[in-house]
């Protein structure tokens, strides 16, 4: 082929130059079959002998590449296939685990609940005890259930003689008072309770009021 000719143009392969004629190629519309079918094969022949040629072990080494690329394409597949369901497994073990602890919270607190329970069953069940007896182990069981509570952050809220205070306590009545401030708690009606720093139960108290 003319290289110079200015109609070629050049199609690489490899390390090979394979020339092509533009007008040949235009022209082949009026070649007859058998020609068109001639040269289709001379240009097989020429693709193939340069692949064979020297330029060819770069097809060998861009296989290998490809190869290797695909490897650890799959390699990199399976490690996020494995990371995928080890992170599924931990959502469900953690959901489960958030659902167990809201379904047994209380569970401490009833365990150390259940001696206050069996010594009340138990004063229930005596008899031919005086009365006096008997007011003394209800005492006992009451200051072991106010030991249990305080374990566990509760405390009675202050009321008589202490300033009313709305976020504490709650007023129901009003009285005037020559002997206490206004706005002074002077009966309390009913215990208020804080769960370490937050009030879960406001007191019911009586307050005092100008004259």
């Amino acid at each position: 082929m003319n290289i110079e000719d200015k109609n070629n143009h050049t199609k690489k392969t490899g390390d090979n130059e394979i020339f092509l004629n533009n007008s040949d190629s235009a022209a082949g519309k009026n070649q007859d079959p058998v020609t068109q079918v001639q040269a289709g094969r001379e240009y097989e022949e020429t693709l193939k002998e340069a692949v064979e040629e020297p330029g060819g072990d770069d097809l060998s080494i861009l296989q290998k590449q490809l190869e290797e690329q695909k490897n650890r394409a799959e390699d990199f597949y399976n490690r996020l296939a494995r990371l995928q369901a080890d992170y599924e497994n931990f959502r469900r073990r953690t959901r489960q685990e958030k659902e167990d602890l809201c379904k047994y919270a209380s569970e401490q607190l009833v365990l150390k609940l259940l001696p206050v329970l069996d010594n009340f069953e138990r004063a229930l069940e005596a008899e031919g005890d005086s009365l006096k007896d008997y007011k003394s182990g209800v005492e006992m069981i009451y200051r072991q259930f106010q030991d249990v509570l305080s374990l566990e952050g509760v405390e009675a809220i202050p009321a008589v003689g202490e300033p009313f205070d709305p976020v504490k306590h709650e007023a129901v009545f009003r009285e005037e008072s020559e002997e206490y401030p206004e706005n002074t708690i002077i009966e309390e009606l009913r215990r208020g309770y804080v769960l370490k720093d937050k009030v879960i139960r406001p007191s019911m108290v009586k307050v005092t009021k100008s004259l």
